[in-house]
């Protein structure tokens, strides 16, 4: 008699864990709710980028970054589109992103590259620094400035399209 109580305890245990561990993850997801949306478009000579951002509750970033390059290499076959997403938040007044994307139609290998942008009032300007890479992840160099001054693409706030 005595074990079967402990084995009805320790079942009856395991239903109540088992209960609030789905209460966390619902709380975890509304959490992490979208709170704002910011949509960007940068113009250099023929070359532009749209940014989609979106900001959670705890302060992470993710969306979309479309850089459409205007002229076409020699020897290129088509002009470099490069879609993707990012993923990052801000320490102080940098954006710091993983930007995952593919590099035009005919090559279909995906990238992953760092990415950081000033914030300047309403805008981001899009850094130009020293990257390495080490055990297939690739970051900024720690140490090596990040040059927001010659930077190609300076986003400007835009409607989102719906």
């Amino acid at each position: 008699m005595k074990k079967i109580s402990i084995l009805f305890t320790c079942i009856a245990s395991l239903f109540i864990y088992s209960c609030n561990q789905g209460a966390k993850k619902n709380q975890e997801a509304s959490a992490d709710a979208v709170l704002i949306t910011n949509c960007y478009i940068a113009v250099f000579e023929k070359d532009t980028a749209h940014l989609k951002t979106q900001t959670d509750t705890s302060g992470k970033i993710t969306g979309d970054l479309t850089m459409k390059y205007g002229e076409v290499q020699a020897n290129a076959l088509e002009k470099v589109i490069n879609v993707g997403t990012i993923a990052g938040e801000f320490r102080g007044d940098t954006l710091f992103v993983d930007y995952t994307h593919t590099s035009g139609s005919i090559n279909k290998k995906g990238f992953k590259n760092p990415l950081a942008f000033l914030k300047v009032g309403e805008n981001l300007i899009l850094g130009v620094g020293q990257i390495e890479t080490h055990l297939g992840r690739s970051y900024f160099v720690k140490d090596k400035p990040i040059d927001f001054a010659i930077g190609r693409f300076k986003f400007v706030p835009v409607d989102c399209e719906k």
